[in-house]
């Protein structure tokens, strides 16, 4: 019996774990039904630019609450320490002699006195001799080492009128942040909407290639045992083979194309490669409706557009800034308080520390008299920036007019043309039996039962084409019109 080596015992294993994961993957590979209204509901919910979207309106919210917050009361403590590194020198006017001095320092000495009496100390009031608290040259020290103070303070504005209209501007940046979300829910809509309409479209195209390959093929068994028969000549065999040849890189070209359609709605619903789609219905489904859709667009509907809209409330927020540099000219009323404790001492034995309160309220009016010219400038700026918007609104509105006629039009000519397409179809049919039955009985060629067969296929796919058109040109007017399907 034959040994086997060791190298290939490793090699079958790998083989075996090869197929195993390959079964394994296929297994728990999992395929998905997929209409267009479950991708629109997939994409709203796993698209991360419609999750960002709605993270900007959050992001927006609490900036309006920081906004609105400053109407409250703002409460703050604070602690402080003072270390006095040398002690400021006070002098009573020379000797024990009243003068101009001493009339000053004693009242400011009835203050001191308690305080020093307080604290243990006796202060020498212009005797001449030195003390711990004398400086030696007729002066004396004032104060204490250690110096320690902590509190509250409050503040709260009566009157800000600047403040008012900034809150009413973020409520608005809000409402801008909203109409942003559904632009981009209306543009994904969008993108999906066309995705899945043109995976419809290489799919119904690959089945009329198969089709059309399924029927050259038949056509040169026919063609091949009429040639064995020596019923045809050598000429029509070739001319057969070669239309199936032909028709072969076709078929895998749209093949591909069903690929790469699926990819690309894969991307945009935010599904897993993994997962397999089944999209369900076919483009000739919504042959019945088109003519109803269409005589019931009310292209009025423009002003709904997302975009127009968003010019409405930049100008309304311009407005709003407007007004809040005008109200820069007003006075602003506000009142504070202050709750404090003081202790001062010469050494740290907290525990003897005398802690003095100290407190304080009181309102504060500021009134703007002269910054340079600057709310001037601002308020004139501002002005223009509002004509500006008027002028690309005007604009805009004009440019999306033009979008929605050129969709309609696109739409009508869709419509009829499908008529005639659906028409060509039954006449192409037609055309293929005739010629078939005509090359059976020897009375046609080849050449006839090829070109009757390309014409069933070229007008097979110009109907699908039609539906497609008429599908793709409604999807974009809807975004023109601002349709979300929320009521408008």
């Amino acid at each position: 019996m034959k040994k086997i080596s060791k190298k290939s015992v490793l090699a079958l294993l790998v083989v075996f774990s090869l197929s195993l994961n390959n079964t394994m993957a296929q297994e728990t590979k999992t395929t998905l039904n997929l209409s267009l209204d479950q991708a629109l509901q997939i994409a709203l919910s796993e698209n991360p630019t419609i999750i960002v979207a709605g993270q900007e309106i959050e992001k927006k919210q609490y900036a309006k609450k920081g906004v609105v917050a400053q109407l409250f009361p703002q409460i703050s403590a604070s602690a402080g320490y003072t270390r006095t590194i040398k002690k400021q020198v006070m002098y009573m006017g020379g000797g024990s002699g009243g003068g101009m001095a001493s009339m000053i320092m004693e009242p400011l000495a009835k203050i001191i006195n308690p305080l020093y009496e307080e604290l243990g100390l006796t202060p020498d009031w212009g005797s001449g001799e030195e003390t711990e608290a004398s400086s030696g040259d007729g002066g004396f020290e004032v104060g204490l080492a250690n110096n320690w103070s902590g509190g509250f303070n409050l503040s709260l504005p009566i009157f800000a009128p600047t403040l008012y209209k900034s809150i009413s501007l973020s409520g608005l940046d809000v409402e801008l942040a909203v109409e942003q979300s559904r632009a981009s829910k209306q543009d994904l809509k969008n993108q999906v909407t066309k995705a899945y309409y043109q995976l419809l479209l290489a799919q119904d195209s690959y089945e009329v290639l198969q089709q059309s390959y399924k029927q050259a093929e038949d056509n040169y068994n026919i063609v091949n045992n009429s040639f064995q028969q020596g019923l045809v000549s050598e000429y029509d065999k070739i001319r057969a083979e070669v239309q199936v040849r032909n028709l072969n890189p076709s078929l895998l070209q749209a093949k591909n194309a069903v690929q790469l359609t699926k990819l690309q709605l894969k991307v945009l619903i935010g599904m897993d490669s993994d997962t397999d789609l089944n999209i369900v219905g076919r483009l000739s489904d919504y042959e019945d409706n088109m003519y109803v859709d269409y005589m019931k667009i009310d292209t009025t509907l423009v002003l709904n557009n997302s975009s127009l809209k968003q010019l409405d409330i930049q100008k309304e927020m311009l407005l709003k800034t407007y007004q809040m540099n005008k109200a820069e000219y007003l006075p602003t009323v506000s009142a504070s308080a202050m709750l404090q404790w003081i202790a001062m001492n010469e050494d740290f034995k907290f525990k003897d520390y005398k802690w003095s309160p100290y407190s304080t309220v009181g309102v504060t009016v500021s009134i703007p008299i002269f910054t340079g010219g600057a709310r001037s400038h601002k308020i004139k700026q501002t002005k223009i920036q509002m004509q500006q918007v008027d002028w690309n609104r005007i604009n805009l509105q004009r440019s999306l007019n033009m979008q929605a006629e050129s969709y309609m039009n696109n739409m009508q000519v869709s419509v009829e043309q499908l008529a005639s397409n659906k028409e060509n179809v039954n006449q192409a049919l037609k055309g293929r039996t005739i010629a078939q039955k005509r090359y059976e009985v020897g009375k046609g060629t080849i050449l006839e039962l090829n070109d009757s067969e390309l014409a069933l296929t070229q007008s097979k796919l110009t109907y699908t084409q039609a539906i497609y058109d008429f599908l793709v040109a409604k999807s974009d007017l809807d975004l023109v019109l601002g349709k979300d399907g929320e009521g408008n």
